[in-house]
């Protein structure tokens, strides 16, 4: 099954194609210009892999949370390819496409939601392709953050670079590695999205929409 992944919810702009088991992933540091660059990249990206686009099955993208604006753009992107291609299409929450790049059991995650809060998620690995979801991704503050039990806990994304404190006393022993490099890209959306696939779960174009969590960009002014 050949399966293309799109995800432009941060700075970086990533697309990867899945064929046959092996994943062909690459990515940009963009800023604010994934419009600009994603459909050329994926114009590359099957060039490169020798695809034709009516060989694609499926379409995945990050659906979030993230940036507002990049979530936008990949949802827009995959409906787009998917309706005109007429294939199936998948959403793969941000926040467990981080925690699959860790390859580790249990993970924490933990993305800067900008005015002082993260989106939050937990989860536990069952095997090389499912995930137990111990906490859903959330909106809170990093010290009113969801409580984990046992240890060996690895946290991740940019919500432990900026509040790594603030988690690290919520957390404590819980714990045991931090990787605040981590940040969602179109390579684990492809690997999350297949088993997805594989199974017949795929949406319609229509169906598909972006995971914002939170309902508001910026604080009021009597907020801040």
């Amino acid at each position: 099954m050949n399966i293309l992944a799109l995800e432009t919810s941060t700075e970086f702009c990533s697309v990867a194609l899945a064929l046959n088991g092996d994943i062909f992933h690459q990515e940009q540091h963009v800023g604010n210009m994934h419009s600009e660059l994603i459909l050329s990249m994926i114009d590359d990206l099957l060039k490169k892999s020798n695809l034709l686009s009516q060989q694609i099955n499926g379409i995945a993208f990050g659906e979030g949370p993230g940036s507002f604006t990049g979530l936008r753009i990949a949802c827009g992107v995959a409906q787009g390819l998917a309706f005109a291609m007429n294939i199936p299409i998948v959403g793969v929450s941000t926040l467990k496409a981080v925690a699959a790049r860790t390859k580790s059991v249990r993970v924490v995650v933990a993305l800067d939601a900008r005015m002082g809060e993260i989106y939050h998620a937990a989860f536990e690995q069952l095997n090389d392709e499912e995930w137990s979801t111990v906490h859903s991704g959330s909106l809170c503050t990093p010290e009113n953050a969801p409580l984990l039990t046992n240890s060996g806990w690895v946290g991740c994304g940019s919500g432990f670079a900026i509040f790594k404190d603030e988690l690290c006393k919520r957390y404590g022993e819980n714990v045991c590695e931090i990787r605040s490099e981590l940040y969602p890209r179109a390579k684990e959306v492809a690997e999350l999205a297949l088993p997805i696939f594989m199974r017949g779960e795929g949406l319609s174009a229509s169906g598909a929409i972006p995971c914002y969590i939170r309902n508001k960009v910026a604080l009021k002014e009597s907020e801040r």
